[in-house]
This record gives structure tokens, sequence and C-alpha cells, in this order.
């Protein structure tokens, strides 16, 4: 995506991430507090540039792909924010997207959304991009008068839509993308989806994979045409050595 800095906002467990990450190249910024979404973004502001793009992501949503990321981008509108949402069978839990004459106006999380609001199947996935000026502003308005008592970050989209500003929905290519992580059960279940997407494309690609459901990929994998694996492999590292290393050899 071209970020010219990726500042990381953390709390509990700050120490680890760093040992974790400590070769990137991160602005840490603490969140003392874990107040909110918009608390979080809050500390993180001073950093934001005027003039450039602000990005929000969240850590335990690795599937989230450049591709959409890009398009969420390019649907910004000028002064407003791209808002990347998605539709689901059970949004319980989940901030819905309000609308009006199929405009976006908000977003209103699910402890205090009305009974008719909570049948709104469009749901906010936490995925923004605003202008650095403009996100400052609304982020200095928040306030946490709420069901749950925190700053809500969803607050600023019902700021935009009263300041006039357009609020362009975007989903993303698959609502996989955007599933969050909250236990190791859950964290299984999106390594294999991420597993078989690197699968497919691989396949599409002209490489023959013996047994997909088993195939493991951990790196970026350089391949000629017309070539096949071994059944149960496994690549780890992003080298062109592994057609040799792995046996990859021309489909007789």
């Amino acid at each position: 995506m071209g970020a010219s800095q990726v500042h990381l906002v953390y709390g509990h467990g700050g120490d680890l991430l760093k040992q974790t990450l400590r070769d990137d190249n991160l602005n840490w910024v603490l969140q003392a507090e874990q107040l909110g979404t918009g608390h979080a973004m809050q500390q993180a502001a001073p950093f934001f540039s005027d003039d450039e793009d602000i990005l929000m992501l969240y850590g335990d949503v690795p599937l989230i792909s450049v591709e959409t990321l890009a398009r969420l981008r390019a649907a910004k509108p000028q002064g407003g924010i791209g808002l990347l949402t998605v539709k689901l069978d059970d949004p319980s839990g989940y901030g819905r997207i309000t609308r009006e004459n199929g405009k976006v106006t908000g977003i209103v999380e699910h402890k205090d959304a009305t009974d008719a609001q909570r049948e709104i199947q469009e749901i906010n996935t936490g995925i923004l991009i605003a202008n650095g000026a403009d996100m400052k502003r609304w982020l200095s308005q928040l306030n946490n008068n709420n069901a749950q008592g925190e700053y809500y970050i969803t607050d600023i989209i019902a700021m935009a839509y009263q300041e006039g500003r357009e609020i362009a929905a975007v989903h993303p290519a698959r609502i996989s993308e955007t599933d969050g992580v909250n236990n190791r059960l859950q964290l299984s279940r999106l390594e294999r989806i991420y597993q078989a997407e690197q699968a497919e494309k691989l396949l599409l690609a002209g490489v023959m994979l013996r047994d997909p459901a088993r195939f493991d990929l951990r790196g970026v994998l350089n391949h000629g045409r017309d070539v096949r694996d071994s059944i149960l492999t496994l690549f780890w590292k992003a080298t062109s050595r592994w057609v040799t290393a792995s046996k990859l050899a021309p489909v007789a």
C-alpha cells in the first residue's frame, strides 16, 4: 500500500508484541487505558499528517487483502470516508450501518441499537480510511455517552455525514477477509482458509498440487508452469530453491 509510516497502538501484552515485531519499522503508541476504538485512535492522532490519508486496520483481522484495501482507498471520496462493510445473515454483536435514501448516515453499535436497527444486516468491519486533518478534527469531538461508556471511532461516520461529507461503503471480495480472531480455534480456521486460497492461486497458475487440502505455504513460492509437489508439502521460505528442494518437477 506504500504507507509512509505505520502506527501500532498497543496496550496489554505490548512487550510481547515488540519482541515479535522487533524488525519492523513501526511507531509504537501506548494506549494505557483501553477506553474504546476512538480512544485508541486519539493516542495515535498526534502523529497523523494533515495532508495524508489515514487507514485504520485491526491486528486481529489477518486475512484482509491488499486488493480490498486498494479498492477502499480508491473509493474514498474527496473530504469523505471510505468504509469497509459486509452483510451477514446473523449480524448479532456488530455495529449496524444506517442509511437514508441509500446514503450511509452512521453506525450504531449493537448495544445501543433499537430493535429495528438490529434487523439491519449490513455491518461495520472497523476498517476505514479518511484524511488526516479530518480524522483529527472528528476524533477531538468524540464522547463516551453510550451503553459501554467508551469512545467509539464509529461516531465519526455520523459526524462526517452531518458535515455533508460522503461516506463510500465498499465490500471485500470475500467476507472471510474481515473475520476476526479471538481464540486459537478461530485462528486455526482462518489459517485453513488462507492456505486454501494460496493453493487455489498456485493451481490456477499451472502448479499441480496432489493434495491441496494438506498444502501449507509460509511466504511466497517462486515456481514455473506444469510442475507438481509431493503430498503433505510444506514450503517455509520465499526462495526459488524450493523448486529443487521440494522436488517440484514437470508433469509427465
